[in-house]
């Protein structure tokens, strides 16, 4: 069991099942989920893309995992993250967050939520959907890792791509969305395929990525 384990390519898991994974789903249930059906795969929901950047946001200096653990309870305390609604959001509705155990009370995030949420209105007046204007930062294959190894992710919390994307919403007035966090927030909607090579989900989400139709 150990010259196996010790046989893997590094950043990768075995779990149960026998697949082979990305290191970082640690083996939990609720993890692995989030990894096999989620994680890497493209999205052009509105809603789905604005709740991920606020949920980074919140994540900052803290685990995903924890924010993973509570992402029901953000939803109902951010009306499952509809722009609009969020937008709305006033004095009252900052008090019943910073109150609410199910989230993470960070009074600077929840206000950084509501303003984000009137920003990503304004952008999408500007591009039609806040798709349209988040999948233009999509790197191109030349700013990509010849191999996507664990080596490789560690060397690069944040990319070019990464850059470029959190300069342009700072300039627009959004908050918590530096470079790391945006580097988060495009691997796990799939602006990127960052599972490691030898990730049985990797030819998955490559297979998505090929097929989705950029908005």
């Amino acid at each position: 069991m150990v010259a196996e384990a010790q046989a893997l390519p590094e950043g990768l898991r075995r779990g149960e099942d026998g697949l082979l994974r990305c290191f970082w789903q640690m083996g939990l249930p609720d993890y692995i989920r989030y990894h096999d059906e989620e994680w890497g795969l493209p999205v052009e929901d509105d809603t789905r893309l604005f709740e991920k950047l606020c949920l980074e946001g919140f994540q900052s200096g803290l685990s995903w995992l924890t924010i993973l653990r509570k992402r029901e309870g953000f939803r109902a305390a951010f009306a499952g993250f509809d722009i609009d609604r969020v937008a709305a959001f006033g004095e009252e509705d900052i008090e019943r967050c910073v109150a609410d155990a199910g989230i993470v009370r960070h009074r600077g995030k929840i206000v950084s939520t509501i303003n984000n949420a009137r920003q990503a209105q304004k952008v999408r007046a500007e591009f039609g959907s806040l798709a349209r204007y988040l999948w233009q930062f999509e790197p191109k294959p030349a700013e990509r890792p010849a191999e996507v190894s664990y080596a490789a992710l560690v060397a690069n919390p944040k990319t070019e791509a990464s850059i470029r994307l959190s300069k342009d919403l700072k300039k627009r007035g959004w908050t918590f969305v530096g470079p790391t966090t945006v580097y988060a927030f495009m691997q796990a909607m799939g602006m990127v395929n960052d599972h490691i090579e030898g990730c049985s989900c990797r030819a998955r989400a490559e297979e998505a990525r090929l097929r989705f139709v950029r908005p």
